[in-house]
């Protein structure tokens, strides 16, 4: 081995202010030859030897610098100084904590009157002694004023709370109490000739209280109503005649944003306000609580019109149409927003399909039942207000036809969604609704106009159809958990609607698909007619955007749920106006993602595409051209009419029944010296009972190792087991004295002793030594019957197939407990309940994959290396995942090898929830999912493999390539006719034009933030490359903590980062 002899080296380093450098020689010498670790024990050295690990270690050879005392010194100090602003802005709080006591004091500084001590006077007037101060220095600081002073101060701020000083501490008052009297009509100090004191237990609720406050009304103009007089002050009277309670217009906006973001309910927010206004209990405030819901109700209803535009339309409120106070999607195809003037005089024929997109509608529907209500008032006590105006369906003809509704109980022939079973469930009693049905634009998130009814029969038609009216279609797809139950009598159920819900499309243009997320649980045969990922003009749509929205909304349902119709409806429609309003902000940034990642993607998918179908050309061209054929044909006919689908493999897989029948017809059998015997017994008997024994003890040993500490009933029911196993095994024995007579020989020194030990160990723990357990093939020809090795090959695979179709039925139950469970399971009882079924089917999954690679193992000894292993791989932790979970990574396989138990043993990819997170076009499928055929591999056979693994590359790459509003407010800038008063005549112009403006410095802002990615999509689908570089958003463009995410993450629409570089 080549040693190096000792050399001279110079280390070069800088001073604490990295102002100088010194060079300094040093001998390095050779070091000692580290020991070398076996492979498996790298991980078990390193962890001993961490403990003693420094990064300074072997380096005290190496010279320091010399400095000057003084100097040293210096850079000490700088460093200090340095370290210490690091800590205040990267660890504040541990900065704080030294300056407790100073705070401390500053607090109790506050108790007294602070600064105003030295000054004994008013600091308005300047007279002596002042004795009052604003509570919580909310308008004037510290200041101290006189009593006049402090009520002529306040004169447009009725809603502060002061205190008084009594001579030793601040005690609180009310400017009620000093005299304080709002005068409505007139500016603050003018005194109204014929005004009119309200009740003396007037109350306005602000964002600082609840307060008791002295009003006088003006009589001068009689025309003018209390509750106008309230309003033209921001104050939001409770009832119409006689108010005697009031909200400031910025509590109620508070409120509103709270209820629609955090959920915070009306009886939690006041209370909150009343423990503003008196925490001690001593002097509580009103009660207003009732009043506030009132005013709350009339708020959110007004709002919705004006922003809608209804105050400045010559007919009003009572002009609305059915859904026109709600917030419609603009990216969804609208004639005379986003559509060619030319719209109704398509010619669809001439039209190329690659174009047709533009004018798909998707939806996507789907049943919460969670958003129950229980009955408790009636409709005349808590009406709705603005039935069918906004997001509801219209309660009254929805009520109307489910009078002559006759349920009809839907049964599905595919899977189990919760949307069927629960529709049909009994236990409703006491409830008005048992849940919510809603349809949205399955494409951007948001509610649809008239798309939200309340459940009865889980009718889903009135709602789907509600949602259509006045909508012009070209293409309708409809996204449903259950579409492939849900279509087959569509148009059927549709003319038991109303005439007016009635679409007039034809139904080839009508397309049902399956969210993708729901998709892998339902039947193969589903999977790809129904599936997003094979339908062209899709692009990144997934479906599963209802479900996203549920989860916003879901918040809402406990304060919900005992909430009066028309309080409800009410409470409802503004979380979905919220929520539309907030989608069209986040828009700026999320398209601009969207169009960033598409680019992105669709280089990576076409590049790999282009060097897959090139290999493929230059060597079977007419099978390129025939499987391109059959894609545009299938999806010509949006897959309904049984045409077999070009994704999926046609060949079925032999199970081991069929090859029992196969190896049955077998009549000759020979021993191990080659002499033939005639036996009743045959060689596939004789495997397949040890491939049955070996099952039995692989069952048994792992049920054994799930209970550390059996009971007494337990012991005996493994007693039982081990006693038949170990009958079975000594018949097994007789045969294999006949088939294998010179097995022993043939062992190894290991097997041998294992072999002689059969009566010292557990029944589950003996070898059955099988011809596969003989390694040398020589040895095992001699030492088997003559065609034994092949028999037991044979079944062996036909035992893996079965494996691997244990695993994947186990993998599918999984998804769709898991689903069930964590969506509609609630409560201790029914969450227990929910887990026990996951451990036994993560069992059923554990054992299919141990029963796997033993079998896997066993032909690899039989076979060797072949091409039977392109089919049969070998199986690892990560590929034990259901069809739309993703690997884990390392760190979580690292930890999930740490706490891993059988007793709660877990299979597969990331978890419980979320696990079905990645889509088609992102994602790498398992390989258990494309086996399906047990012989070896024909020609035939790679030509199917090769067809589908080219048609779902050709898809992913096909689905990468897939200012009307400000001209309306201005329009309604011109005041409508019949209006007379000055005021409201500037007032809905000035709104008018606000709108106006927004729409138009919106418009600017997206077409500056979207031009350079558009002009990058438009190289890419001219086939140019786009540099990497250009898909680096520019820094002023994104925040800390920014990530790329899946358009298919499951979980509520991101609202924060509207504004930047954010996926969904």
């Amino acid at each position: 081995m080549y040693t190096h002899e000792p050399h001279t080296s110079e280390v070069v380093s800088t001073s604490g202010d990295g102002r100088r450098t010194a060079a300094n020689p040093a001998t390095v010498y050779t070091q000692a030859e580290t020991p070398s670790y076996w492979q498996d024990d790298i991980s078990t050295n390193a962890a001993l030897e961490a403990a003693d690990f420094s990064y300074s270690m072997g380096d005290d050879s190496l010279p320091v610098e010399e400095q000057l005392p003084e100097v040293a010194a210096a850079e000490a100090l700088a460093t200090a100084r340095k370290q210490k602003q690091i800590n205040n802005s990267k660890f504040p709080l541990k900065a704080w904590i030294e300056y407790r006591d100073e705070y401390l004091d500053e607090m109790l500084r506050l108790e007294g009157r602070g600064g105003a001590v030295s000054r004994a006077s008013c600091a308005s007037c300047g007279a002596a002694d002042p004795m009052f101060r604003c509570a919580h220095q909310l308008c004037m600081g510290p200041e101290m004023f006189c009593r006049g002073c402090i009520v002529q101060k306040h004169a447009f701020l009725p809603t502060h709370i002061v205190e008084e000083w009594n001579q030793e501490y601040f005690e609180r008052c009310t400017l009620y109490e000093l005299g304080l009297v709002m005068q409505l009509g007139h500016p603050p100090g003018f005194t109204c000739p014929t005004a009119k004191p309200a009740d003396k237990d007037f109350v306005i609720i602000d964002v600082t209280g609840i307060h008791y406050v002295r009003l006088n009304f003006c009589e001068c103009d009689a025309r003018i109503a209390h509750r106008q007089q309230l309003m033209r002050v921001r104050l939001w009277p409770a009832t119409v005649k006689n108010p005697q309670t009031c909200a400031t217009f910025a509590v109620v906006r508070m409120f509103q944003i709270l209820n629609c973001l955090g959920k915070v309910s009306a009886h939690d927010f006041v209370r909150t306000l009343e423990l503003l206004t008196n925490n001690d209990g001593l002097n509580p405030p009103a009660n207003r609580r009732r009043s506030f819901r009132l005013i709350v109700r009339q708020y959110r209803m007004t709002q919705m019109m004006k922003r809608r535009g209804r105050g400045h339309a010559p007919s009003g409120v009572l002009g609305t149409a059915q859904g026109e106070l709600a917030l419609q999607c603009r990216a969804c195809p609208q004639p005379g927003r986003n559509l060619p003037d030319n719209w109704d005089r398509i010619n669809w024929s001439e039209m190329p399909e690659d174009l047709r997109y533009k004018y798909f509608l998707f939806l996507a529907q789907d049943c919460n039942f969670r958003l129950i209500n229980r009955a408790v008032s009636t409709a005349a006590n808590d009406p709705i207000i603005g039935d069918g105006l906004g997001y509801f369906v219209n309660h009254a003809k929805y009520t109307e036809y489910l009078r002559t509704y006759v349920s009809e109980e839907e049964i599905s022939s595919c899977s189990g969604f919760q949307a069927l079973f629960l529709a049909n469930k009994k236990r409703v009693k006491g409830l008005r609704t048992s849940g919510v049905g809603g349809v949205t634009c399955a494409r951007h998130n948001m509610w649809r106009p008239n798309g939200i009814g309340d459940l009865q029969y889980c009718n889903m038609d009135f709602i789907l159809f509600s949602a259509l009216l006045n909508t012009i279609l070209f293409y309708l797809i409809l996204s449903y958990d259950i579409a492939c139950q849900y279509g087959k009598n569509f148009w059927k159920r549709m003319t038991g609607l109303p005439a007016e819900f009635h679409i007039n499309l034809s139904p080839d243009r009508v397309w049902f698909k399956v969210p993708n997320f729901h998709l892998p649980p339902h039947k193969r045969p589903c999977h790809s007619p129904f599936s997003f990922h094979f339908m062209w003009g899709a692009g990144r749509t997934h479906g599963e955007t209802v479900e996203q929205n549920w989860e916003f909304t879901n918040g809402a349902a406990a304060s919900t749920k005992m909430m009066g119709l028309g309080s409800r409806a009410s409470t409802l429609e503004d979380l979905f106006a919220f929520h539309n309003w907030r989608r069209l902000v986040a828009w700026r940034g999320i398209f601009t993602t969207r169009m960033r990642d598409n680019v992105r993607e669709g280089q990576v998918h076409r590049d790999a595409f282009d060097a897959f179908n090139a290999s493929l050309e230059e060597k079977v061209p007419e099978l390129v051209n025939k499987w391109k054929a059959w894609v545009h044909d299938w999806e010509s006919r949006q897959h309904t009419d049984g045409t077999e689908s070009p994704f999926e493999v046609t060949e079925t897989v032999m199970t081991m029944k069929e090859i029992r029948l196969k190896l049955a017809k077998e009549e000759l059998i020979t021993s191990g010296e080659g002499v033939e015997v005639e036996r009743e017994d045959t060689p596939s008997t004789f495997i397949l009972m040890g491939l049955e024994i070996e099952e039995s003890q692989r069952h048994l040993a792992i049920d054994v190792k799930a209970i550390a500490n059996p009971t007494g009933p337990q012991e005996v029911e493994f007693l039982k087991r081990r006693t038949a196993i170990a009958k079975r095994i000594r018949a097994f024995r007789t045969l294999q004295r006949a088939y294998m007579p010179h097995v022993r020989q043939y062992l190894t020194q290991t097997q041998r002793t294992l072999w002689d030990s059969d009566g010292d160990r557990d029944a589950e723990a003996i070898r059955l030594f099988l011809p596969s357990d003989i390694t040398d093939s020589k040895k095992r020809e001699k030492a088997c019957a003559e065609g034994l090795p092949a028999v037991e090959s044979c079944l062996r695979e036909g035992e893996a197939h079965d494996a691997l179709e244990a695993l994947r039925q186990g993998l599918r139950v999984r998804t769709m407990t898991n689903r069930y469970r964590l969506r509609n399971a609630t409560g201790q009882r029914a969450l227990t309940r929910g887990q026990g079924v996951l451990r036994q089917n993560n069992v059923r999954i554990h054992k299919a994959k141990l029963r796997y690679r033993y079998v896997q193992n066993a032909l690899s000894r039989l076979r060797g290396n072949g091409d039977w292993e392109r089919v049969l791989k070998v199986l690892q932790d990560s590929d034990v995942r259901a069809l739309n979970e993703r690997a884990l990574t390392e760190e979580e396989a690292a930890q999930r090898e740490v706490v891993h138990d059988l007793r709660d043993v877990e299979e597969g990819g990331v978890g419980t929830y979320g696990v079905v997170a990645l889509g088609e076009g992102r994602r790498s499928l398992s390989w258990i999912w494309y086996t399906t055929t047990t012989e070896d591999p024909t020609e035939q056979e790679l030509v199917e493999a090769l067809r589908v693994e080219w048609c779902k590359a050709y898809a992913r790459m096909r689905r990468c390539t897939g200012i009307g509003k400000r001209g309306e407010w201005l329009k309604r800038s011109v005041a409508r006719d019949g209006i007379s008063e000055e005021e409201l005549g500037e007032g809905i112009k000035a709104y008018a034009l606000e709108q106006a403006h927004r729409e138009a410095e919106t418009c600017t802002r997206l077409k500056e933030k979207w031009a350079p990615w558009r002009e990058r999509g438009q190289r890419y689908l001219a086939r140019e490359s786009v540099p990497i570089e250009a898909f680096v958003a520019p820094i002023e463009e994104r925040r800390a903590g920014d990530e790329d995410a899946d358009d298919e993450d499951e979980g509520p629409p991101d609202y924060e980062d509207e504004d930047e570089d954010t996926a969904e």
